[in-house]
C-alpha cells in the first residue's frame, strides 16, 4: 500500500514540475518572445546569451514534457537543475532567500524537487519504468 501511494505521489509531483517548468519556457517562447528573453540575459550578463536563451526556453518546454511523461528522468532532470543553479547564480541569488523579494526560494524548491524526482524512477506511469519492465532479463527458472 505504501508503495502505491508512493508511487502515486512522485506521478502527481513529476506531472506538477513538469507543467511548471513547461509554461516557464512557454512564456519564453510566446509571451517574452526569444528576443525579449536574449535581451534579458544579456543585461544580467549571462554569457553567450543568443544562445543560452532559446536553449534554455527549449530545455524548459522539452524538459517540463519530459518530466510530465517520466521519460529521461536522469538526463532531463539534471539538466533542468543545472538550469535552476544557473537562475539562481545570476538572477535570484543577490537577491537573498524571500521569493517575494526576487530571491532564490522557489528556484530552489523546484531544483530539489527536481533533483528528487530525477532519480526516483518517477513513479506511476513514468515511461522509463516502463522501458525498464520491458527490457528487464526474464528470470529463467531451474528445471
Amino acid at each position: 500500500m505504501l508503495d502505491r501511494l508512493r508511487s502515486i505521489a512522485l506521478l502527481v509531483g513529476r506531472i506538477g514540475i513538469g507543467v511548471i517548468f513547461f509554461v516557464h519556457g512557454w512564456q519564453k517562447f510566446t509571451t517574452m518572445g526569444l528576443g525579449g528573453v536574449t535581451a534579458f540575459f544579456d543585461s544580467l550578463g549571462i554569457p553567450l546569451a543568443g544562445v543560452a536563451a532559446p536553449a534554455v526556453a527549449v530545455l524548459e518546454v522539452v524538459g517540463g514534457i519530459a518530466l510530465i511523461l517520466g521519460a529521461g528522468l536522469p538526463v532531463f532532470g539534471s539538466l533542468l537543475v543545472l538550469n535552476m543553479i544557473g537562475a539562481i547564480v545570476f538572477v535570484h541569488g543577490a537577491n537573498g532567500f524571500a521569493v517575494d523579494k526576487g530571491g532564490y526560494e522557489f528556484v530552489l524548491a523546484l531544483a530539489a524537487a527536481t533533483l528528487a524526482i530525477a532519480f526516483s524512477g518517477g513513479g506511476a506511469l513514468a515511461v522509463d519504468s516502463l522501458w525498464q519492465r520491458r527490457s528487464a532479463p526474464v528470470p529463467v527458472s531451474a528445471a
